[in-house]
């Protein structure tokens, strides 16, 4: 990808992943909505997402290879737990603002139900984070329960 200065923009990530924010964060004032003026000014962070499904049971097989074919999908997802009734999924997300890293986020579940097979739950909880309080929560020892290693888990 090229930036304003038709420089290679080296911020790595899925590139449809920038283009799509850059399409979905059209903050006050932007016009245009795709300018090279005050983009620069809205730099991505880095938010932490934990999402929460349920619905009804489903095979704890179909559920786990679900979540498995939703990690290769979107290669940014950090671990999940799941039963046969909810699943919990939670990853680092870059976005512009916390709407942004929200919206992505309610979108993720719908998105890729039929690419990945998921269960047709529901979204029944959703927590965005910034970076800095993450650290805050797990430093003073309140934040999420740890992580299991990177991967999908049963609860």
């Amino acid at each position: 990808m090229v930036n304003c200065e038709g420089r290679a923009d080296t911020r790595g990530g899925d590139r449809r992943r920038l283009v799509r924010r850059a399409l979905t964060s059209v903050g006050p004032g932007d016009g245009d909505g795709g300018g090279c003026g005050d983009e620069q000014d809205h730099d991505s962070r880095l938010w932490h997402v934990t999402l929460s499904v349920s619905g009804k049971p489903a095979p704890l097989s179909d559920v786990r290879r679900a979540l498995e074919q939703l990690a290769h999908d979107h290669p940014f997802l950090l671990t999940s737990r799941y039963a046969d009734d909810h699943a919990e999924i939670r990853y680092w997300e870059e976005a512009r603002d916390l709407h942004d890293a929200a919206a992505v986020a309610l979108r993720l579940w719908g998105e890729h139900r039929s690419s990945a097979r998921l269960p047709p739950w529901e979204i029944v909880g959703l927590e965005v984070i910034d970076r800095a309080t993450y650290h805050q929560r797990v430093a003073e020892g309140y934040g999420p329960p740890p992580a299991h290693p990177v991967g999908v888990h049963p609860y």
